[in-house]
């Protein structure tokens, strides 16, 4: 398994909305994004800053039910 990157919140943005997610709204230093699946709204919340925590990104990641392999594949 790969280690999860230390990374800014524009990179990970950047690489969420290339999986599908919309950003919805921001609030502060708090970014919303959206994704529609068939059967549910998934809803994450990615804060701006620089860097992003790894361990903060790893449940950004867990949330948004991607692997670190495929974050990487998306930036």
């Amino acid at each position: 398994m790969t280690k999860v990157p230390s990374l800014n919140y524009e990179a990970v943005v950047r690489a969420l909305r290339r999986d599908g997610r919309v950003v919805v709204r921001q609030r502060g230093s708090h970014i919303r994004l959206q994704k529609h699946t068939h059967d549910e709204t998934q809803k994450l919340t990615v804060p701006a800053h620089r860097p992003i925590k790894r361990s903060t990104l790893s449940q950004i990641l867990k949330h948004a039910r991607l692997s670190v392999d495929e974050f990487t594949k998306l930036l």
